[in-house]
């Protein structure tokens, strides 16, 4: 189910570029509960030549969203055989077309309304249709590859297809409601009014379109209106801990009733919510209450997005006026690879204990979320540990990556670059690294940027030259020819601005040689767990290596569409920073 969902979402995604001046009483939005948990739609039209560059992107992840499809499908088939055979039926409708040829042949408008809502936590997703007739051949074509028909159903003289997932106590409902297409997943003994209102039957007393509040979100977060989506902790966290929600209320039944079979333990008792649930899940949403995110740039070369995590007053508070005098923080990576991270540990230290002293003065009762009691009892120890020197003066690390080449067989990667710990005490982290490797102690740098060559039973390990220098807040290890060059300049970056927590800079070669690598793991580490599988007791051996074989075609075509991706970006840019708001998150993705 959740590959259908990535599937879906890769085809639909593509089409949220349009929306209309005006209110439209039966757009897709004039649908959405106001209250819903979360929401994600577009607002604006896009022009044709950015939305063929967003087509062109989508058709080269299709095939590896197709592999993975194809390998739920196979996870899927002993224990419901035709929910595999539907979703192989589904994954059909793509082969041999791109995104934009699936969306004609099903009717869907590429430049109509689209939005993904939640009635509660149950999903339902709105699409405009340019051709309802292509759209009911979609449909009709799916069943014939199905095998069958769909199960029938009707409510107030609306017809909709259904299809329930065995063991899940769910139900997929499909149906062509005017000339919007709505799929939407439900408990499988959805209420006549949830039903209803899925199928916009029946209307919110006030809608998304009605308070008009992704606008106002979009103009206050500098979104586009391209696509807007918004996640609601204060509405969808209780939801999903008092058991009240229709949607999650219907997996946790069918959970335990599987669960009852196997251990005895009865149903009702693994379903029981204690009254306290709904009241500390607001509490914890209290500390979180919204993320939203949307694009800020989009065209044929860029692709810029925003993701705004709001946050309670008291943490904001701790970290938006906060300077890091860690070189780097200030001002964009050159390197290849360049990371930034701040760590103050001292704020941090300040911080997480005040979070743990809140929890032991009240701590959780609900049963989900007692484990929380124990976690942050054992958080205020290792704060008080964390202020030990010279841990405790911590300010961050930046690691810069000049070059990384893949090693053969099993040999680890070679890379040069430089790594730089931001400290209010480098001596004293100097002091405890001589401590730990003795050939470090004849060492002897001073505060001002000078490097220093390593000796050479270290170089000799590391296989290649290597230098150390020291500012007044850091301290810098260089590896590789040419690096002492680098050091100097490392440490006279500019440090943070304000709330700023983090910076990051890829280039598209570096990228490419990350895929590299991380294929390389993967295909080793998938053929370790085959030999596993060759082990294992006979009955279990050919699920697991079906398993396997499976897994393993999705990530091969997984990693292909990655590289595809890789080969087409020139630079990835991205920051973290804390305002009064909350926490920010921006990226920009520049294409060849």
């Amino acid at each position: 189910m959740r590959s259908t969902t990535r599937i879906v979402a890769l085809g639909v995604a593509s089409l949220m570029l349009a929306a209309c001046a005006h209110k439209d009483k039966d757009a897709p939005l004039a649908f959405v509960p106001a209250d819903t948990p979360y929401v994600m739609a577009n607002l604006a039209v896009m022009d044709d030549a950015t939305r063929q560059a967003l087509f062109a992107r989508a058709d080269a992840q299709l095939p590896s969203q197709l592999a993975q499809l194809d390998a739920a499908a196979d996870r899927m088939a002993k224990q419901d055989p035709d929910g595999a055979r539907l979703m192989r039926a589904f994954g059909a409708e793509f082969s041999g077309k791109t995104i934009e040829a699936f969306a004609q042949n099903a009717g869907l408008d590429v430049k109509g309304h689209t939005a993904l809502y939640g009635l509660g936590m149950a999903p339902v997703m709105r699409v405009e249709l340019s051709d309802p007739k292509a759209f009911e051949g979609f449909l009709a074509r799916l069943e014939t590859s199905y095998g069958k028909k769909l199960d029938a159903a009707s409510i107030g003289g609306q017809n909709y297809r259904k299809y329930v997932f065995a063991g899940s106590g769910t139900e997929a409902i499909l149906a062509m409601v005017g000339k919007q297409a709505v799929v939407a997943l439900l408990p499988a003994d959805a209420t006549p009014a949830l039903l209803r209102q899925a199928l916009g039957l029946d209307r919110p007393q006030k809608s998304l379109q009605d308070d008009g509040r992704l606008a106002t979100l979009a103009k206050a977060k500098g979104y586009q209106n391209w696509l807007v989506g918004e996640l609601d902790l204060t509405r969808a966290l209780p939801l999903a801990l008092s058991g009240n929600d229709p949607l999650l209320a219907a997996l946790r039944k069918a959970h335990a009733e599987a669960e009852s079979v196997k251990t005895g333990e009865p149903v009702a008792t693994q379903l029981h919510t204690a009254p306290s649930c709904t009241a500390e899940a607001a509490r914890i949403a209290a500390r979180v209450p919204v993320i939203s995110f949307g694009y800020t740039r989009l065209d044929a070369k860029h692709q810029d997005g925003r993701l705004d995590v709001e946050l309670a007053k008291d943490i904001s508070k701790a970290f938006a006026g906060l300077k890091v005098a860690l070189p780097g923080l200030g001002s964009p990576g050159t390197a290849p690879f360049d990371l930034t991270i701040a760590l103050p540990v001292a704020q941090l230290r300040a911080f997480w204990s005040d979070q743990a002293d809140a929890v032991a003065a009240k701590p959780f009762s609900c049963p989900t979320l007692t484990d929380l009691n124990a976690d942050f009892a054992k958080l205020g120890p290792a704060m008080q540990k964390a202020a030990i020197p010279p841990f405790g003066d911590l300010l961050g690390l930046r690691i810069s990556l000049d070059s990384l080449l893949p090693g053969r067989a099993s040999a680890m990667p070679s890379f040069t670059g430089r790594l730089i710990v931001g400290s209010n005490n480098p001596a004293g982290l100097l002091a405890m690294g001589q401590m730990m490797v003795p050939a470090l102690a004849q060492l002897k740098p001073v505060s001002n940027g000078k490097p220093l060559p390593l000796a050479k039973e270290m170089t000799a390990m590391l296989g290649q030259p290597a230098w150390l220098a020291m500012s007044e807040k850091a301290l810098a290890l260089g590896l590789g020819a040419g690096e002492d060059a680098n050091l100097d300049a490392a440490l006279k970056d500019p440090t943070g601005d304000a709330g700023r927590m983090t910076r990051m800079h890829l280039s598209g070669a570096m990228y490419m040689a990350w895929m590299q690598l991380i294929e390389q793991k993967a295909s080793r580490l998938a053929s370790a767990a085959a030999e596993i599988s060759k082990s294992d007791e006979p009955s279990a051996s050919a699920e697991s290596t079906n398993n396997l074989s499976a897994d393993a075609a999705a990530s091969k075509a997984q990693f292909a569409a990655m590289k595809a991706q890789a080969e087409r970006v020139d630079s990835i840019d991205a920051e973290m920073h804390v305002d009064s708001d909350g926490m920010v998150i921006t990226s920009q993705t520049v294409m060849k």
